[in-house]
C-alpha cells in the first residue's frame, strides 16, 4: 500500500514538492514526462502551476493526473538514489 498525497506545491522548472500523509515528502521532477500523451497539456507553465491534491493523488485543472503509486515510487526511487 502506498501513502496518499497530502500537499503539493508547484516550483520552478516543473518541480513539484510533495508531502504524503505518512509524513514523508520530497520533490518530483515532471520534465521527463512532459512530451508524452496527455502530459503535453501541462507543458505550458501556467497550466503546470494549477496543480492540486485530488483524493489521494495529484491532478491539474486541465484533466491531467498522476497515479498515486507512481508519485510515491518516483519519490522513493529518487530518495534511495
Amino acid at each position: 500500500m502506498y501513502p496518499s498525497v497530502k500537499e503539493v506545491v508547484p516550483g520552478d522548472d516543473y518541480i513539484l514538492t510533495v508531502l504524503f500523509d505518512n509524513g514523508e515528502g520530497g520533490v518530483l521532477d515532471i520534465k521527463p514526462i512532459l512530451d508524452f500523451g496527455i502530459f503535453q497539456r501541462i507543458k505550458d507553465y501556467d497550466s503546470f502551476k494549477r496543480v492540486r491534491v485530488a483524493f489521494d493523488t495529484i491532478e491539474w485543472e486541465c484533466g491531467v493526473d498522476l497515479d498515486p503509486e507512481y508519485v510515491y515510487s518516483k519519490f522513493k526511487s529518487s530518495k534511495s538514489a
